[in-house]
């Protein structure tokens, strides 16, 4: 539980994720037991000479397929996000997922620097009222199709949010 802790408690890490940091070892074990286990596409991030998990990448088992990634600070900018990703998205295409998709905040670019170095495709933003942390948020929605359907936009989120939109140079 170590590892969930350093992952779920560090506020920098979970500034952009939809969630308060946690606060002990015991919502660490409730967080990681309530959101993680025992579900189907969720992965550790591990070192490959190391079986301590430093961060996670998962997507949803629903219609949006919903791709999500975090890892400990001292590991960014490594590209070890990206390399697991990858091998999740290769998985994902043999269980014969048709597309995933994933939102960043607008004011979190390096996530969707990531979203792009993975072979995402920027689609649109939104605007959305963030819960829990009840503040607006511009959201940037990618997607990558991984059936060969190239045109297909998942369309949840436009639908959704009334302030929706087309940015220009992402």
């Amino acid at each position: 539980m170590q590892a969930i802790y350093l992952l779920f408690s560090d506020k920098e890490v979970n500034t952009f994720l939809p969630w308060y940091p946690v606060k002990d070892r015991i919502e660490a074990k409730n967080f990681f037991e309530k959101r993680l286990k025992d579900k189907k596409y969720c992965f550790a991030i591990c070192l490959k000479d190391d079986d301590c998990p430093i961060g996670y990448v998962h997507a949803e088992e629903d219609d949006s397929h919903d791709f999500g990634y975090a890892l400990r600070k001292e590991y960014w900018h490594q590209g070890i996000v990206s390399e697991a990703s990858n091998a999740v998205i290769e998985f994902l295409k043999e269980e014969g997922i048709p597309y995933i998709t994933a939102t960043h905040d607008k004011n979190n670019p390096r996530s969707g620097a990531v979203m792009r170095r993975i072979g995402m495709k920027y689609c649109y933003s939104y605007k959305e009222q963030w819960q829990p942390k009840n503040f607006l948020v511009v959201f940037r929605m990618y997607q990558l199709n991984l059936d060969g359907q190239k045109n297909r936009v998942y369309q949840k989120y436009w639908n959704l949010y009334d302030e929706h939109f087309i940015e220009g140079d992402i």
